[in-house]
């Protein structure tokens, strides 16, 4: 599968951004997905992830109340809602499947990467 990410941008604290992905192949429902980030200098994190039916999702801590992970698995995508943001926000988003339909918090169980959209939140 190949996935493609977009929706990145410049946007100052307390804004909003909907990243989204894009996803080729059949399978796509039955992979789980996430969204993963990596701010400069650091190693890439754990944000976001959802099951291959929708009904499951997990948040970072860093997130929780504040980003929003969702599918679309009839048009093959899937979104990442982000409200309230913060500097600390700042990173290359990527989003990612594993062939597996639960989702997981852990890079190493994701298999298919997209190329990333950078989010830059400005104070």
């Amino acid at each position: 599968v190949q996935l493609q990410a977009s929706g990145g941008g410049l946007v100052q604290v307390g804004g909003s951004l909907r990243l989204s992905c894009a996803a080729s192949g059949r399978s796509f429902s039955t992979y789980g997905m996430g969204w993963f980030r990596q701010a400069p200098g650091k190693e890439r994190e754990f944000v976001a992830t959802i099951s291959a039916s929708g009904g499951i999702t997990f948040y970072a801590d860093s997130v929780k109340g504040r980003f929003t992970i969702s599918r679309d698995n009839d048009k093959n995508t899937m979104s990442l809602e982000m409200n309230s943001l913060k500097p600390e926000d700042t990173a290359a988003y990527y989003c990612s499947a594993r062939t597996n339909v639960f989702p997981s918090t852990s890079i190493t169980y994701y298999t298919y990467w997209g190329q990333g959209t950078l989010v830059t939140v400005s104070s």
